[in-house]
C-alpha cells in the first residue's frame, strides 16, 4: 500500500502533429454537404437531400434475404480470401461476359474489394513512385487525387467541359507530364457531369495509354444506371484488356452502399500487382457480403426496376427545373443531374437559393467538387442533383422547384 501511495503519474501534454499529406487534404466536399443538411435540421427544417449520392430506397429483398441465409452458411468461415471467393470471382466473370461480352479469367483477372472507393484510393500504391503523375478528370471523384497523394504521386487534372462533351482532351496534356504519367483515370458514365463515353473516345484513350505506357484505370460504377436501353454504356474492356483495369461496384446498381463490395478486373499483370497491395492492406471482403453480391449479380429484375424509378425521378425534376426557366440538362446516364445554374448566378449562390426554407432542397455546388485549373473551374455554373430521394420526395421537391422563376 505504501508503494502505491508514493506512486505518482507524471502528467505531460504530448504534442501531436498530423502528417504533411493530411494537412494538405482540406475538407471532403460531401462532408460539407452533410454539414449544410445538419444546419437545416437544427433549424427545424426537414430538407429534401439531393446532395450525396446515397440511395434512400431499400436494398432489394432478394439480396437482403440471401444475406440472412449467408450469415448462417458462413458461421465458421474465418478470415475471407484476400482476393475474393472463387464463387464471387466466377460470378463477376459470368456477369461481365453477359453484360459486356468480355471474357475474364476469374483466377487471374478479377479481384474483390471493399467497395470501389477503397480500391480507387489504394490502386496508385501499386504503380506510382514519388514524382510520378496520375492523370485525372476535373471535376472528379476525390479518391483519385487523395490516393495519388498518399502514394507520393502528383495529380494532373483534365478539365471536363461542355464544349468537349465532358470528355478530357488528351492531346493537350503537356508532353513532359505524359512522359512521367503512370495512370489515366476515366469515369463514364460520369459523375458528376452525367456524360456517357463513346466507343471512339475509349479507343482514343486506349491508344493514348498504349502509346505512352500508361495504365487506363476506368472507374465504372454507373454502367448500369442508364435511360436508353438501345444505348447501354460501354466498358473500357470492350476496347482492350491490355493495360486496362476497371473498377466496379454494386452500390448504385443494387442499392448496396452499406455493404461495401465491388471488384477490380482487367489485365492480369495489373491485377496481380493490385492483389499484392490488397493482401498487405486488409484481410479481404467479408465472405457473406460476397455471397450477397453474387445474389445481386444473379438478378436483373431489381436493376430494371431501379432504372424505371430513376427515370421517373429524373423526369419529375427536369420538368420542374425547365418550367422554372432553367436549361434542360436531362442526363443520359448515372443517378445525377448536372444542372446549369441561372445566368449570372454562381454554383454556391444557386445552391444557397435552393436551401432557403421555402424550398429546402440540398444540392452540391459544382465548384465544390472541381478545382480551378488553367484559370477555369469546370464545375462553376453547375449544381449536382443526386436522384437518391424517393419518388414521393421527388414529387414534393418538384412542386417546390416550380415556385422558382428564373426566366
Amino acid at each position: 500500500m505504501a508503494v502505491l501511495e508514493n506512486f505518482r503519474i507524471k502528467l505531460i501534454k504530448m504534442k501531436l502533429e498530423a502528417s504533411q499529406r493530411v494537412k494538405e487534404l482540406g475538407s471532403y466536399a460531401f462532408a460539407d454537404v452533410d454539414n449544410e443538411v445538419a444546419k437545416l435540421k437544427a433549424a427545424g427544417i426537414t430538407p429534401i437531400d439531393f446532395g450525396v449520392g446515397d440511395p434512400k430506397d431499400p436494398t432489394p429483398a432478394i439480396i437482403r434475404n440471401y444475406t440472412k441465409r449467408a450469415l448462417d452458411k458462413r458461421k465458421s468461415s474465418g478470415y475471407p480470401s484476400y482476393i475474393g471467393s472463387q464463387e464471387f470471382r466466377e460470378e463477376v466473370a459470368a456477369w461481365t461476359k453477359k453484360r459486356f461480352e468480355v471474357e475474364l479469367d476469374p483466377n487471374k483477372e478479377v479481384c474483390s474489394n471493399i467497395g470501389a472507393k477503397e480500391a480507387v484510393f489504394h490502386f496508385p500504391l501499386g504503380f506510382v513512385n514519388p514524382g510520378d503523375y496520375v492523370l485525372m478528370p476535373n471535376p472528379g471523384y476525390p479518391p483519385y487525387e487523395r490516393g495519388t497523394t498518399f502514394a507520393g504521386g502528383k495529380a494532373h487534372f483534365m478539365n471536363l467541359l461542355a464544349e468537349n462533351n465532358f470528355l478530357p482532351k488528351l492531346d493537350v496534356i503537356p508532353a513532359e507530364i505524359v512522359k512521367k504519367a503512370k495512370i489515366l483515370w476515366l469515369n463514364y458514365p460520369n459523375n458528376p457531369t452525367t456524360a456517357v463515353a463513346t466507343k471512339e473516345f475509349y479507343k482514343e484513350a486506349v491508344d493514348f495509354c498504349h502509346d505512352n505506357n500508361i495504365i487506363l484505370a476506368s472507374d465504372e460504377p454507373y454502367t448500369e444506371n442508364y435511360y436508353d436501353e438501345k444505348n447501354k454504356p460501354l466498358s473500357a474492356l470492350n476496347i482492350s484488356k491490355e493495360g486496362v483495369v476497371v473498377f466496379q461496384s454494386l452500390s448504385k446498381r443494387s442499392n448496396m452502399t452499406c455493404y461495401r463490395v465491388g471488384w477490380v478486373a482487367g489485365d492480369e499483370n495489373i491485377i496481380s500487382v493490385f492483389k499484392k497491395v490488397k493482401t498487405n492492406i486488409d484481410s479481404g471482403t467479408c465472405t457473406f457480403i460476397q455471397d450477397s453480391a453474387i445474389a445481386a449479380l444473379s438478378d436483373e429484375v431489381h436493376v430494371d426496376q431501379f432504372r424505371r424509378d430513376y427515370k421517373i425521378k429524373r423526369d419529375l425534376i427536369i420538368r420542374a427545373l425547365t418550367s422554372a426557366g432553367l436549361e434542360n440538362c436531362a442526363p443520359k446516364g448515372t443517378i445525377y443531374i448536372w444542372q446549369k445554374t441561372p445566368k449570372g448566378m454562381s454554383s454556391v449562390e444557386f445552391a444557397k437559393k435552393l436551401l432557403q426554407k421555402d424550398v429546402a432542397i440540398v444540392t452540391t455546388p459544382g465548384s465544390w467538387i472541381s478545382k480551378e485549373i488553367n484559370g477555369v473551374n469546370p464545375g462553376e455554373g453547375y449544381v449536382r442533383f443526386a436522384l437518391v430521394p424517393t419518388i414521393a420526395e421527388c414529387k414534393v421537391a418538384a412542386e417546390r422547384l416550380r415556385r422558382l422563376r428564373f426566366k
